[in-house]
Order: structure tokens, then C-alpha cells, then sequence
């Protein structure tokens, strides 16, 4: 659950089509400031080019861009349809599709190149906390998490494979208020019956150990922000009394990669802005968890189909936030392990 408000609004005129900024989430206060991200790396060039691209092909790549930024979206969406791409989306988000899509043609022409399916991971794991909250949160509020939901993507097949969901039991501030209940749909029935945080936290695991990820399979975290891992979960481990679990330390924001990806301002990734852009429109209820983790999923996939190698981008250093460089060294998640206790 990043920091965002229960309004979402976003709209693009026929010359700009650009998607307006949301304002921030009420109960939540400002969203912290994003750590400085350099653009996500290029696609590695073909090995025709000895690590240059002095290859021919990129010429060809260059005058088919040329082109590309010379359609008007409905010939971009023309073309697409043509190819059998994808057709919705606004203007910069047909042109990037197409420019992706020819450039892969030509490598693919030149040298044995891999699809547009290459992923640093075999599944991505979509997390979007729901959390405790007040219309009006004193400065020393407590979140504490009571959705836990997962969406796992299947890199290779570019489809959603699996989901998880779990309700929490607040410890700190037991009772929901009314602007929670109103916000998320979570009642206050769903929490008193649910488990508190480290048994739900155990089933989550269990969950990710039965899918083999970390052990038999490459998988990352992704977040639509920064706030579920850097805010949400490292506060509920310290009010819960346990550690911070390792397999959650890094994760891929996808709004950073979302922004450096299309070249878009910060104002157009937000969730609604993100689907509108790409030509999708929210599914289910703002705010229940798992429908956000699922419309989230769905914005990855869409990257992925776009050739957008996502990885991850961000992690949690003794409690503060940083941002990872593209040049760190590329490793998935470890193996999820039962929560150990801070005693």
C-alpha cells in the first residue's frame, strides 16, 4: 500500500496525453523523497557488434526509430496492429512497444538473439501491504500491517500463475477506525479472526518455500513503491519482535523502473496512471490488497511484453533506505526463511 490518496484521477489531452499527478494517500502523510536512480541499463548489444555498435544493424535500428517518432498514434497504433502488438496505450508507450519490437527483429536478424521474454528472474512476486490508518494520523502513528497478499508472475510464460492473501490481527491498535474500514473494505471482523503477524508471516513463507523460489527457481520482490518493505514491513518486524527477513531486503519498485523505462515524469506512476498509459483501467476494489497486487502484476507483465528487463532497483540497509545501481552485481532473492525473533 504506497503512499497514495483514496482518489485516483487521471486524464491526458488529445497533444500532451499525459496522465495528471495524484494527491497523496491522507493517512499517510508525504511520500519520502525517491533515492536517486540511474536509468535502467539498455538492452545488451548483438555480438556482431564487438561490445561497439558499429554493426550495420544499428543503423537500421536508428532509421526505424527515426520513423517511429514521425507517426502520429493512430499510425502507431496501425503498426501495432499490423504486428499483432498491443494497440492501447498513449503515445509514448506505442512508440517505445514498436521501437522494442523492430529492434529485436533486426538482432534477431543479425545474430541468434533471445526473445522478448528475457527476464533476470523466473517468477517476480508482486507484495502490496493494506495497513492501519487514521483520516488524520498523529506524527507517531503506527501502521500495522493487516492484508498480506501475493501475486506471483511467471517471467517465462508472461502470466499471472498464483496468488496469496492473509489478514492480520493488529496488536498495537486492535480496533479499525471507520476511515480504515471505508478505505480498504478490511472489517473489523476480518482482523479479530485472523492470526497476528509472525504466524501469518510463517504461512507466507511456507508458501514461497512451496513454490521452490530461491532454490530451484531465480524470483524478486516488487513493490509499487517504496513504502511497503522500507515503511509497512520494517515496522510491523519491530512491533512484531522479529527480525527482518532477509528475502524481503531487496525488491524491484516499479515505478522507478515504470518512470526510467517509458522516460515519463514521477507524476504519471502512480497505479491508475500507470494502467491508463499503458491503455488498461483498474480491476476490482482500490485499496483491497490483493486486487492492487494483481493491477500491479498487471502493469509488470505489460513492461515485460514492452522488453523491459526489471530488476531489482531498491533495498533496506540497516533500516534506511537505498537504492540499488544497475551495476551491482545481479542475484535473486534468497530462500525464504521462518521468522526468527528479535529476543
Amino acid at each position: 500500500m504506497e503512499d497514495k490518496t483514496a482518489a485516483h484521477t487521471c486524464g491526458h489531452t488529445d497533444e500532451e496525453e499525459h496522465c495528471c499527478a495524484n494527491s497523496e494517500k491522507r493517512h499517510q502523510g508525504p511520500e519520502e523523497p525517491d533515492p536517486p536512480s540511474p536509468p535502467n541499463p539498455p538492452s545488451p548489444p548483438s555480438p556482431a557488434a564487438h561490445g561497439d555498435f558499429s554493426d550495420p544493424v544499428y543503423k537500421e535500428i536508428a532509421v526505424a526509430n527515426g520513423n517511429i517518432n514521425r507517426m502520429s498514434r493512430e499510425e502507431l497504433r496501425a503498426k501495432c496492429t499490423e504486428l499483432k502488438l498491443d494497440p492501447r496505450g498513449v503515445k509514448d508507450v506505442l512508440r517505445k512497444r514498436l521501437k522494442n519490437y523492430y529492434k529485436k527483429q533486426k538482432l534477431k536478424e543479425a545474430v541468434a538473439a533471445g526473445g522478448p521474454g528475457d527476464t533476470y528472474y523466473d517468477y517476480i512476486c508482486v507484495v502490496d501491504f493494506e495497513a492501519t490508518c487514521e483520516e488524520s494520523n498523529p506524527h507517531n502513528f503506527l501502521h500495522e500491517i493487516i492484508e498480506f497478499p501475493l501475486v506471483l508472475i511467471d517471467t517465462h510464460t508472461l502470466e499471472i500463475v498464483d496468488s496469496f492473501q492473509q489478514y492480520v490481527k493488529p496488536e498495537v491498535n486492535p480496533q479499525l477506525s471507520d476511515f480504515c474500514v471505508e478505505l480498504t473494505g478490511i472489517t473489523q471482523k476480518l482482523v479479530d479472526e485472523a492470526d497476528m503477524f509472525p504466524r501469518v508471516l510463517r504461512r507466507v513463507v511456507a508458501w514461497l518455500q512451496e513454490k521452490e523460489l530461491g532454490t530451484k527457481y531465480k524470483y524478486a520482490l516488487l513493490t509499487d513503491g517504496s513504502w511497503d518493505m522500507s515503511k509497512f514491513l520494517y515496522t510491523q518486524c519491530r512491533l512484531s519482535r522479529i527480525r527482518y527477513p532477509q528475502f524481503a531486503r531487496k525488491w524491484i519498485n516499479i515505478r522507478k523502473s515504470y518512470g526510467n523505462y517509458y522516460k515519463v515524469a514521477r507524476s504519471q506512476t502512480k497505479l491508475t496512471c500507470m494502467l491508463e498509459n499503458l491503455g488498461m483501467r483498474y480491476e476490482g476494489r482500490l485499496h483491497c490488497g490483493l486486487d492492487d497486487a494483481r493491477n500491479i502484476a498487471r502493469v509488470a507483465v505489460r513492461m515485460l511484453q514492452d522488453g523491459c528487463r526489471l530488476r531489482v532497483n531498491e533495498r533496506l540497509h540497516g533500516g534506511e533506505l537505498q537504492s540499488v545501481p544497475v551495476s551491482a552485481p545481479f542475484e535473486g532473492a534468497p530462500p525464504p526463511q521462518k521468522p526468527k525473533s528479535r529476543d
